[in-house]
């Protein structure tokens, strides 16, 4: 989360006289101040409309490109959701029925991302990909220390090997965690962490490796089996035996369903543990993740507490305690409406759009793809050589229409190469893609008629974007 700073002055929010249901006068002497608690309570309903037109200013969800998380589902599941808002997701001996069905929806991922015994495969829900991927760390962490307490204790210091392109998580869980970031910079026309690349950073004191099921930078698939192959060999070769962590956090959710043929998951015996977004390509309004691991040798058993709380003891591994169980239930709503053939029709057809849309965008001749949405609904592209404007240029003058298309430059090695890039979600559809392409299109003209991209005529290039 953002951090935000206090404000000492004594600004109001300013009411219309209409808020007021029976006084036009009454609301208007209220004027709540902005940073500091009112005196006296304001109605409920002048209180909602007042939140409710600020938050007018908003982004439209339907527009906003960037994103991966969920802006859309059915009315019946946000009925489930409204129903389940007090239910407190800790609190298992109250709602046992609500630890039921995130039981089910471990066991369902477990089948989904083919766990060896299913029965042993532990798991728990989480409040996004961010705390499964620090969980899963934290078990890399832990599993090295037990084979290395000498080492450990003579303050060796633990790594995580990664490429550059993983999601800002991982580097907080490496510096909150005191462990050594080894992160693979991207190189020519490798915009992710590849085998070579992978092995070459690991010694003795590594504690895994971290392959992304869907880069965030550029949508592809990182090469996990690949990886898993060349960690085999370096086993084989040296003794090191490296486990592998898949962030699964978009592809967890798009694979199984359109490639499954593609072996990354648990088929693979390197991988120890995976994560997904319940709220990316789960289909599910935010606020869940889901951290599995492959046995319970994977989970050291010392990170798992046992708490006796309001009633009854119970297992738990979270960095967060009490959270609504509303999420959880929207996720079952999810699996038990689509079933396996529901899922493949959804995310095939946010695959149409997006390999529909960067073939349209390529055909403008001012663009150059660097991927075209046939792995994650996910595509970048940047601007050809011979145009007065670069994607910053592009992704201003989108958001004057309403669209959020970021353009961000890439990380450590790379960093000559700018990018726009577009997330086709659920609900973004070929009717929607076309509006864009026709904003795009009469855009065109006005940006082929600047002097140069306006980062170079003095205007900084702002983005809002970060991974």
């Amino acid at each position: 989360m953002a951090l935000h700073k206090g404000a000492g002055d004594d600004r109001r929010l300013t009411i219309s006289p209409f808020v007021g249901t029976a006084d036009p006068l009454g609301p208007m002497e209220l004027s709540p101040p902005l940073h500091r608690l009112a005196d006296k309570p304001v109605a409920a309903d002048t209180a909602y409309q007042l939140i409710h037109d600020e938050l007018m200013l908003d982004g439209n969800a339907k527009l906003n490109l960037a994103t991966f998380v969920t802006t859309s589902m059915e009315a019946q599941a946000s009925r489930l959701m409204t129903e389940c808002l007090d239910k407190n997701m800790i609190d298992k001996d109250e709602y046992p029925q609500t630890a039921e069905l995130e039981r089910r929806c471990v066991a369902i991922l477990a089948d989904l991302w083919h766990a060896p015994d299913p029965e042993n495969t532990v798991g728990c829900s989480t409040t996004g990909s961010s705390e499964a991927c620090m969980l899963a760390g934290l078990a890399l962490k832990r599993r090295w220390m037990r084979r290395n307490p000498e080492r450990y204790a003579a303050g060796a210091r633990p790594n995580l090997v990664m490429g550059v392109n993983v999601q800002v998580c991982w580097e907080k869980f490496c510096t909150f965690w005191e462990v050594e970031a080894r992160t693979a910079p991207m190189e020519g026309e490798r915009y992710h962490l590849g085998a070579e690349q992978a092995v070459a950073l690991c010694d003795e004191n590594t504690i895994g490796a971290v392959g992304i099921l869907g880069s965030t930078f550029d949508g592809s698939y990182e090469p996990v089996e690949e990886i898993c192959a060349a960690l085999d060999k370096l086993q084989a070769r040296t003794g090191l035996d490296v486990p592998v962590h898949v962030d699964g956090a978009s592809g967890a959710m798009v694979a199984p369903f359109l490639d499954p043929e593609l072996v990354w998951d648990f088929r693979l015996p390197r991988v120890a543990s995976i994560n997904t977004s319940g709220h990316k390509f789960g289909l599910v309004y935010p606020g869940v993740g889901w951290a599995l691991w492959r046995d319970r040798e994977a989970l050291p058993e010392e990170l798992v507490f046992r708490v006796n709380y309001l009633g009854g003891e119970m297992p738990t591994f979270a960095l967060n305690f009490s959270r609504p169980g509303a999420e959880v239930i929207a996720q079952y709503y999810t699996f038990v409406r689509l079933g396996r053939d529901g899922f493949r029709a959804v995310q095939g057809a946010s695959r149409e759009v997006a390999q529909y849309l960067a073939g349209r965008v390529e055909a403008l001749g001012c663009f150059r793809m660097l991927t075209r949405g046939d792995e994650l609904p996910v595509f970048a592209f940047t601007t050809t050589d011979d145009v007065p404007f670069d994607v910053f240029d592009v992704s201003r003058r989108l958001r004057e229409r309403g669209w959020q298309v970021p353009a961000y430059t890439f990380p450590e090695n790379r960093q000559d190469l700018s990018v726009l890039r577009v997330v086709c979600r659920n609900g973004f559809s070929r009717d929607l893609a076309d509006l864009l392409l026709g904003d795009l299109e009469r855009l065109l003209p006005e940006l082929r008629s600047q002097p140069g991209p306006l980062k170079e005529l003095g205007v900084p290039a702002r983005t809002a974007f970060h991974h």
